[in-house]
């Protein structure tokens, strides 16, 4: 009996030294066994394309403000609508209490600034419903940079946040309205799409309106503009009546060299009987130009078809005319996303393509694409650059943190809601013609056994370096963490791609 007590006593320690061994083997020396036949997250978006900006979320309405070399997006946060058996239902846009941001120096890699909680009880602006087609301006006042959002509640006002970033933090300072259905000359049947123009003397005019009323298709005169004070958030006079063909919404304001640009989209009614010389086709985005931000307008022409002719799905149509480094871009919606994830209901993603402008002044027709635009610059890998900062994305999310960024003031993000076989990249990283010795992320984990592969070219690509995030006890406590790479030169896409359970990454940068 004691030499068989010896016995088994003598196995049980060798299958839990063994088991110790193994345990350390597979931690500490074969992380890249963890990636060996692994299935990669679903990625809804090509590598040799840049639109959609973002596949993370959808973003309609898409409004762009230029900013310290910087372009920031603003947007519509589509939420995808279900009954009690999450079936998915038609975009009724009645849950949209959020605005997007994100942002980009690059026009390919774009870094992820959340949403913004507008409307409902906790939002920014409680008094509103709904939080639709936001619109950013920035002024120095006083000396100080300020920034503004304008968005429209539902359709039946527009208020204003403010903010000393233009990331924010934002908040609300009129607690109220800023136009709405009491606002002189505003009886028209959406009061929304808020378009906010500051001209180079300073002052500013707010753009707005929509809809159709009855018989009055041809010429519905329910676009408005109105003079704002100095302080951006009250009104300098009454809104005054744009006479736009066919208008239906997304009011846009720009000027180019001394003339003035309204752009618009145009409504789905028959142009059956229409007395008026310009037609343009339903759901398209036409413009009018005038020696005078208040008009009088001649109409130009039509800028850009609906998105069913680029796209296979229409819908309605909204966009901003942005000028970046010298260049013109278009930001546009489309619901190539909700096609890309097999579902249809009118949910919209955000696009950006070139604009051309002739020697006259007359802006070419622009082509819808899924290509997007050219990187303008390459992207610094020896600088710490944000996590959420990204060209393609595949089964992971972005979440707000209280650790400290490094760019963008108070705000910072990191990605997390990975698994196996998620990924993020970058594209046109530039590493130069000598390669780097290591590379140092900064995370955050309450488990160990996460592993980040980077790899370049795609995410099945060669792999520079295996880097494990160990257990650092909680997901506010970050540790920077280094290792050595092979070696890479010249310019590369990046991608980081895990293995293990959900943790938080926030940057990352080679030395």
């Amino acid at each position: 009996m004691d030499k068989y007590i010896i016995l088994v006593s003598l196995l049980l320690l060798f299958i839990l030294v063994s088991g110790w061994f193994y345990n350390q083997e597979y931690v500490k020396a074969e992380p890249a066994d963890l990636f060996e036949g692994i299935e990669l997250a679903e990625n809804y978006k090509p590598l040799d394309h840049f639109n959609p900006l973002m596949t993370q979320r959808f973003g309609a309405d898409p409004a762009g403000l230029v900013y310290d070399n910087r372009l920031y997006v603003y947007s519509t946060h589509d939420v995808l609508e279900t009954d009690v058996e999450d079936n998915i239902q038609e975009n009724t846009y009645g849950r949209i209490r959020t605005l997007n941001r994100i942002s980009s120096e690059d026009l390919v890699n774009w870094t992820d600034h959340g949403t913004i909680l507008v409307s409902g009880f906790f939002g920014k602006a409680p008094w509103s419903g709904l939080s639709w087609a936001p619109d950013p301006a920035y002024k120095k006042i006083d000396g100080e940079d300020k920034f503004f959002l304008y968005f429209s509640d539902n359709a039946n006002g527009i208020g204003v946040l403010t903010s000393d970033n233009p990331v924010g933090p934002f908040k609300d300072p009129i607690d109220e309205a800023l136009i709405d259905r009491s606002t002189p000359n505003t009886d028209i049947p959406w009061v929304f799409d808020p378009a906010v123009f500051v001209d180079d003397d300073g002052t500013a005019y707010l753009y707005y309106g929509g809809g159709v009323p009855e018989g009055k298709a041809e010429f519905p005169n329910s676009a408005r503009v109105v003079e704002l004070n100095e302080d951006m958030i009250s009104l300098a006079g009454n809104p005054e009546v744009i006479e736009a063909p066919f208008f239906f919404e997304a009011a846009y304001m720009n000027k180019i060299d001394d003339t003035y640009y309204f752009s618009y989209s145009t409504n789905f009614h028959s142009r059956h009987g229409a007395e008026g010389e310009h037609r343009p086709p339903a759901g398209t985005i036409a413009y009018m130009t005038s020696d005078d931000p208040l008009g009088p307008w001649e109409y130009q022409g039509v800028i850009l078809d609906n998105p069913h002719r680029f796209f296979g799905r229409g819908g309605n149509n909204h966009h901003s005319l942005i000028k970046f480094n010298n260049d013109w871009y278009m930001l546009y919606h489309s619901r190539v996303l909700e096609a890309e994830m097999n579902i249809s209901g009118g949910y919209r993603s955000t696009h950006i393509d070139e604009v051309e402008i002739n020697a006259d002044g007359a802006i070419k027709p622009i082509t819808a694409t899924r290509e997007g635009v050219e990187q303008i610059k390459s992207l610094n890998p020896y600088q710490i650059n944000e996590a959420e900062t990204m060209a393609w994305s595949a089964g992971i999310e972005t979440k707000e943190t209280d650790e400290p960024g490094k760019h963008f003031g108070e705000l910072n993000m990191v990605v997390t809601g990975m698994s196996t076989g998620s990924f993020i990249g970058v594209s046109g990283v530039d590493f130069g013609p000598e390669s780097p010795d290591t590379f140092t992320v900064k995370a955050a984990s309450e488990n160990k056994g996460n592993v980040i592969k980077i790899a370049v070219g795609d995410p099945k690509g060669e792999a520079l370096g295996y880097l494990e995030i160990p257990n650092t006890g909680d997901k506010k406590e970050f540790i920077e963490k280094t290792i050595e790479v092979q070696d890479v030169t010249g310019e590369h896409d990046l991608f980081f791609i895990f293995a293990g359970e959900s943790f938080y990454f926030d940057s990352w940068s080679f030395e």
